[in-house]
Parts: C-alpha cells; structure tokens; sequence
C-alpha cells in the first residue's frame, strides 16, 4: 500500500512538471556553426538558452546547430517570415534581400573589436538596425567577427597575390575587391568551404577567424593571412529574434531575453581578443604558414575596396552615401 502511495505522488509530481514544461513557449534557434565544439556564436546561443531557463518566465530554447533546421542562407527568410524564432547569422548573408547589409562586411570599415564596440552605438548601427526591424526582425545580442585569408596556393598579402586564385569571399563587397584584384569568385556559405577547398573548386577564402578554426580549414590550407594589426575583414554576426515572434511574447519574456542576449554578447566581447590566437596557435600546430598584411598591403587593398566596393554601395543602394559616411565617422 504505502508503495502505492509512493507512486501515486511521484506520477503526480511528474505530471505536474510535464504539465508546466508544455505550457513554456518554445523558441527554436538555428545557426549553421558546429555544436558542442567551442564555436563562440554557438556559445552564445547555448548561453541564452540556459539564461531564459534560469529566468522562469515560461520560455524553453531549443538549440539547432550545424544547419540541422535550415541551410545558411535560409535562416533570414526563416526569420523574417516567422517559421524561425532566433538565429545567429553573418548578416551580410541576406545583402541579397537588403543591400544595406553589405556594409556589414565592407573591407577596412572595421580596424579592431574596440572600434567595433564603438560602431555598435553609433549612427551607423542605428541605421543597418532600422533595416533589419524593417525587415522582419530584431538584434539581440552584437557580434563583430574579426577574419583573415587562407590559401592552398599562395599567401595574401598584396592585391596581385590573388590574381588567378578561385576565391570564396563572405558577400558581395569583399568579391568586388577580391574581383578586381584578379581572382575568380565563388558564392558560398562558410560551413561549405572545407569541401569545395577539398574538391579542387576553390584555390582560397576569407573568413572569420571562428570559421577558421570550428570548420577545420587547416586540412585544406598551405598559408594563413592572419588579422594582425591591419585587419581588412571584420564581419557582423548578430543574435536575431523575428519580430512575429517578438510581439507574441509577454513583457517578462521579452525582459529575460533582452537580458539574456546582454549576457551572451559581454561574453563575446571577452572571448574575441583570444580567438585570432587561438586560430593562429591552431594553423601553425598543423604546418601551416601564417603571415600577416603589411600596412602598405592593407592600403593598396584598401584604395582598390574605395573604387569597387565602397563606390557601387554608394551609387547601388539606397541611402548607402550615407551608411558609409555614418561608419567612417567613428573613430
């Protein structure tokens, strides 16, 4: 009999428990990054989802990693519709619906995460948020990725090192300077390089330094260009919530994930000055060859970005004059 009893209250603490689990409203969050691997953007992610529990405001998290939702360049149209709750996306992935997005990753716009941190409060930021509000969602959490160049071929350094190599660049800007310099270009996400590298399609890259060391293109490369002190590729990765999904959560829900993306973006900014080392220190353990820009490299690249990249932004799209003029602003 008292087993009985037992069993009975342990049944009814369990459906209890089940009973609150299914009324938590579930946000499904999708990024193309390895898993469980040590990826900052999936740490992020994974972060917030523990804050949302920890806060008890009837919201669950559920994590999908490595494109097991949606593919790369589907999550923003994912987001903006709202079949995709959060993301973490490199933003200038969807300048093909937004072409506003591309000065996000414009060569030589960011020099450092310090000046980063700036652009982050600045007209600039407020201008590329107002697209993205416009377009469907909302920046929970910032995240500038700093990145470099690898090649199978030959080290970049200067524009004529390029000339004649297959080149994958992140979007548009960086492929109309890599363009001009002389190399042949191929569109694709990140999470698709190692194979194309691996079948001959591409000769080199640039990516972020995360990309570097999460998708394991040390296998594939014989030389890295590091950021160093003349970075020309910085990228911004923000965390997204779709704003359908936004405006159907209540006030203490909505508080717990302001809070909880503030949290995952100060752990960023703790872990990014770490993450080009780390990517160096991994590249030269695997025999490859890391060199770095010089300054007169970084503005020879630089002269070439100002008459391809950043002109046709400001002839091509709308108020892209004025996006420019906001970022080389800050100082």
């Amino acid at each position: 009999m008292q087993r009985y009893v037992i069993s009975t209250a342990a049944a009814l603490g369990l459906a209890i428990a089940a009973s609150h689990a299914s009324a938590d409203t579930v946000l499904r969050a999708s990024h193309q990054f390895p898993g469980g691997q040590g990826d900052v953007r999936d740490e992020m992610v994974q972060m917030m989802a523990r804050k949302v529990v920890d806060a008890d405001v009837g919201l669950t998290i559920e994590v999908y990693p490595g494109q097991s939702l949606f593919k790369a360049r589907e999550q923003w149209g994912a987001i903006a519709r709202g079949r995709l709750d959060i993301t973490s996306l490199p933003l200038d992935y969807a300048s093909g619906r937004h072409p506003e997005f591309s000065a996000t990753l414009m060569p030589g716009l960011v020099r450092n995460q310090a000046h980063a941190q700036r652009l982050n409060d600045s007209e600039y930021m407020d201008m590329i948020k107002e697209v993205i509000r416009e377009g469907g969602a909302r920046v929970l959490a910032d995240a500038w990725l700093s990145g470099g160049f690898a090649s199978s071929e030959q080290c970049v350094t200067s524009p004529d090192t390029v000339e004649g190599q297959n080149f994958r660049a992140a979007g548009p800007a960086f492929e109309q300077m890599l363009e001009a310099a002389g190399a042949s270009i191929a569109s694709m996400p990140s999470s698709e390089v190692y194979t194309a590298m691996q079948t001959g399609v591409l000769d080199a890259a640039n990516t972020s330094s995360m990309s570097f060391i999460s998708f394991r293109l040390y296998e594939q490369v014989e030389c890295l260009t590091e950021p160093g002190d003349f970075a020309l590729w910085y990228m911004y990765e923000p965390i997204l919530i779709s704003e359908q999904v936004w405006q159907e959560l209540n006030e203490e829900q909505q508080a717990a994930l302001i809070e909880a993306g503030e949290a995952a973006e100060a752990f960023f900014a703790e872990e990014a000055a770490a993450i080009d080392q780390e990517m160096v220190d991994l590249y030269e353990e695997n025999g490859v060859e890391v060199v770095s820009m010089s300054e007169d490299d970084y503005n020879a690249w630089l002269d070439i970005a100002k008459e391809t990249s950043y002109k046709n932004f400001a002839d091509n799209v709308p108020n892209g004059q004025a996006i420019i003029d906001a970022a080389l602003a800050v100082e």
